[in-house]
């Protein structure tokens, strides 16, 4: 029950903090019949109102008093409810090269920016991971905490070698007990020799000698669970860093297009995010619906190329060969991004 209101609070934080960057402009103003206050200046600044916004403030002419308003306001602002997201998301799985295209030439008011899309659907994300318990584990043994098992395990054999060495002292010479007690000191000795020669061998001595490396080295061996979950938790805070990693590499691709800058690529970029993070969302409900794990498998595969490759196509007005050849040596350098984007946040989980 707890991961399930984790969860819609992960939702409702999203959608505010895409509301935040994505305030309602482009948006009809309410209808003067609706019963709500309709002043003629400003209740903020006393400014006389022309049209649906104070033009010294901002503040909107509209101001409501009723419980049902405040409701709408709720769902309205909250979980991001709106005409725009419905015209954004079908051209962004459909259509996204159009969508991204239309949105760099300028047509804001009609779709969700892409930071506020990416914001939302990673927040979603997360808390459809959390209904799902998908989750790292709560046991994993690092190097440092099997070397303390074994450092355990050789100080206990060594109690039970000494305790037999003072019964051993205690009897006299030539009582037929102490063949026995001197085999079994003996076999526990051989016992604490092997499990150090074992313990000595497997151990890796990671030195760096960057100090802020070093630490993050010993505090994953020390206590992996732990790292494992601040590593999903960096995950979540941080997503956002995929995208000035990821501009780059794809400026690479079009490096000698001079027309096409950082701010396409990051449109770009920001809005196939959006759709990937959506897309699993998807196939982690297909997987607790019961789909099996093979569809799922060449679902994760093949859409993700499609739909790089119709973005690539439509935002940059490329011929097929042009789309196809990008979409290769794209999903190869998104092995490359990911891999900085994790070692940042196993660095971040070590300094936080």
């Amino acid at each position: 029950m707890s991961d399930i209101l984790d969860a819609a609070g992960s939702m409702a934080e999203g959608s505010l903090w895409s509301r935040a960057i994505e305030p309602r402009h482009g948006e009809r103003s309410q209808d003067a019949h609706d019963g709500h206050t309709h002043e003629s200046a400003c209740l903020n600044c006393g400014t006389e109102l022309v049209g649906s916004h104070c033009h010294e403030c901002g503040q909107h002419a509209h101001i409501h008093r009723t419980i049902g308003a405040f409701m709408h306001d709720l769902l309205h602002g909250a979980l991001h409810f709106e005409g725009k997201t419905w015209h954004t998301l079908p051209l962004l799985a459909v259509r996204p090269g159009e969508l991204t295209r239309r949105y760099i030439a300028g047509e804001r008011a009609r779709f969700v920016s892409p930071m506020a899309l990416f914001l939302f659907c990673v927040f979603l994300m997360f808390a459809v991971f959390q209904i799902a318990g998908i989750s790292p584990p709560v046991n994993l043994s690092g190097p440092g905490q099997i070397y303390e098992e074994v450092d355990e395990q050789v100080t206990a054999l060594e109690a039970q070698a000494q305790a037999l060495r003072q019964e051993r002292d205690t009897l006299p010479a030539g009582d037929p007990q102490l063949a026995g007690i001197n085999g079994r000191i003996e076999g526990i000795e051989q016992q604490i020799n092997g499990i150090r020669s074992v313990a000595s061998e497997g151990r890796i001595d990671l030195d760096i000698g960057v100090p802020f490396v070093d630490h993050a080295i010993e505090k994953w061996e020390k206590n992996p669970s732990l790292m494992a979950y601040k590593l999903q938790a960096n995950s979540y805070k941080f997503s956002w860093l995929l995208i000035p990693l990821s501009i780059p590499f794809v400026a690479l691709l079009f490096a000698w297009r001079r027309k096409f800058g950082a701010y396409d690529h990051a449109v770009f970029v920001t809005y196939s995010l959006s759709f990937m993070t959506l897309f699993y969302v998807l196939l982690v409900l297909l997987g607790m619906a019961g789909v099996g794990a093979g569809v799922l498998s060449a679902l994760g595969i093949g859409v993700p190329l499609l739909h790089i490759y119709k973005q690539l196509k439509g935002a940059y007005g490329l011929s097929r060969f042009s789309a196809l050849w990008r979409t290769v040596v794209l999903t190869m350098l998104i092995f490359v991004i990911l891999f900085v984007f994790i070692d940042l946040l196993l660095v971040l989980g070590a300094l936080g």
